[in-house]
C-alpha cells in the first residue's frame, strides 16, 4: 500500500482550543501523524511517497481538484486568513484565530449572503465552532493534505495529473493519505472540527472524475462527518455512510441523525448509523456490516474511508470502546468490500496509540484477499 505523507503538517500547531466551555491545548497535534508516521516504519506496508507541488501545473491540478468540493470564496478566505487575521493587529502574529461570533442561517433573520468586511465576523461565518484554532501554517499544511488525498486517489485510479509520484502508482489496490489537519468535518464553506479541507471529499471527486461511476465513502471515525456528507448531499453518484456516536449527545451534534437520508437527487444515498457512547466491539462491528452491505447494495465501484481512530477506548474525546487488536479485524472487513479503496486519515487523540491503532487498519486490509 502506498502512503501519501504530508510534511508541511507541523505548520498547523494550534495553540489552545475551546473544548468545553474552556480554552485548553489542542487535542489535535502533530505528535499524532508522528506516531502513525514511526509505526509505518516500525512495520512497512508499502513505499512512502510525498506529492509534488513544485510546478505550476500540480499546483493549478490541485487548485482545480479544491474547487470540485469548495467554494471559491470559501478557499480564497482560507488562502488569506492569516494575513488578514495579522493585519488587524501585528500582536495577533503570536496567537491562534478563533471564531467568536456567528450568524445564524435560516434563523431569526440572520443573513448570510452579505459577508461583513470585518475578519473576526467573516471568522465566524466560515465556521462553526470555536475549537479549531487557524494558525500561520494552516493553509499550507491543509492544502498539502489535499494534495496527498489526490494522489492517493491518482495512484488508486493508475493516474498521474502532475501530483503523484510515478513509482508504483499503476491502479493500486489501495492508498493511504497520511495528513493532517483531518478533512471530514470541512463542508464546501465551512470549517470546524479542526477540519480546514475535506481529503475524504476530495478523493472522492478525483476518483468520479477519473471515471468511477459510483463512489462509496464510509466514515468510521467516531464523530459523524458532517462535512462530507453536506458536499454530497443532494448527489446520487456518492454514497455517503457513517457510523459514529449519537449526535443527541456526541459532536458535531447537529448532523449526524439516522433520519437524514438526502435530498433531491441524493436522496436515499445517505445513511448514518448513529450509535450510543460506551458503544463496544460487538455492536459497532454490527453497525459496520450494515454500512459494507450498503456499499453492496449500491453498486459502489471505488471506496473512501475516512480513518478515524477515536473509536478506541482509550481516546480523550470519544467515547466507544474498541481495542487496538480490533483494528485487525476492521481493516479485513473494509477490504471484505473487494473495492479499490483510499483511507485518509482523521481522528483519534489517544496520541501514543494512534500509530498502533492505524497501522493495524491498513495491515487487516493487506492481509485480507
Amino acid at each position: 500500500m502506498n502512503t501519501f505523507h504530508n510534511p508541511e503538517h507541523t505548520r498547523h500547531v494550534g495553540q489552545h482550543e475551546m473544548f468545553r466551555g474552556k480554552l485548553v491545548p489542542c487535542h489535535e497535534v502533530p505528535a499524532r501523524l508522528d506516531h502513525v508516521l514511526a509505526e509505518l516504519q516500525r512495520r512497512p506496508l508499502g513505499p512512502l511517497l510525498t506529492p509534488d507541488l513544485t510546478s505550476a501545473t500540480a499546483s493549478a491540478t490541485l487548485d482545480a481538484a479544491l474547487a470540485r468540493v469548495h467554494h471559491a470564496d470559501y478557499l480564497a478566505f482560507l488562502a488569506s486568513a492569516w494575513a488578514e487575521w495579522v493585519a488587524m493587529d501585528p500582536a495577533n502574529a503570536a496567537q491562534d484565530a478563533l471564531p467568536s461570533v456567528w450568524p445564524l442561517p435560516n434563523r431569526h433573520g440572520f443573513r448570510t449572503d452579505r459577508l461583513p468586511r470585518n475578519f473576526a465576523a467573516r471568522l465566524g461565518a466560515y465556521s462553526f465552532d470555536s475549537g479549531s484554532p487557524l494558525t500561520a501554517g494552516t493553509w499550507v499544511a491543509a492544502r498539502a493534505g489535499a494534495a496527498c488525498a489526490l494522489a492517493a486517489a491518482q495512484c488508486v485510479l493508475g493516474t498521474d495529473t502532475g501530483t503523484t509520484p510515478t513509482r508504483g502508482c499503476h491502479g493500486e489496490r489501495a492508498a493511504f493519505a497520511l495528513t493532517r489537519p483531518p478533512g471530514h468535518h470541512a463542508g464546501p464553506d465551512f470549517f470546524g472540527g479542526y477540519c480546514f479541507l475535506n481529503n475524504a471529499a476530495v478523493a472522492a471527486q478525483a476518483l468520479r472524475d477519473g471515471g468511477v461511476e459510483r463512489v462509496a465513502v464510509l466514515d468510521v471515525d467516531y464523530h459523524h462527518g458532517n462535512g462530507t456528507q453536506t458536499i454530497f448531499y443532494e448527489r446520487a453518484d456518492v454514497l455517503t455512510v457513517s457510523v459514529h456516536g449519537d449526535p443527541a449527545t456526541e459532536y458535531p451534534f447537529f448532523l449526524g441523525h439516522a433520519d437524514e437520508r438526502g435530498t433531491g437527487a441524493g436522496e436515499g444515498f445517505n445513511l448514518n448509523l448513529p450509535l450510543p457512547r460506551g458503544t463496544g466491539l460487538a455492536a459497532w462491528r454490527v453497525a459496520l456490516d450494515t454500512a459494507l452491505q450498503a456499499v453492496a447494495d449500491f453498486g459502489a465501484q471505488a471506496l473512501v474511508v475516512p480513518l478515524g481512530l477515536d473509536t478506541f477506548a482509550g481516546d480523550p474525546i470519544s467515547g466507544f470502546t474498541l481495542q487496538s487488536a480490533d483494528y485487525l479485524g476492521v481493516g479485513a472487513a473494509l477490504a471484505s468490500a473487494g473495492l479499490p479503496t483510499v483511507f485518509t486519515f482523521e481522528g483519534g487523540y489517544a496520541v501514543d496509540e494512534v500509530g498502533v491503532n492505524a497501522v493495524n487498519v491498513l495491515q487487516g486490509f493487506e492481509q485480507t484477499t
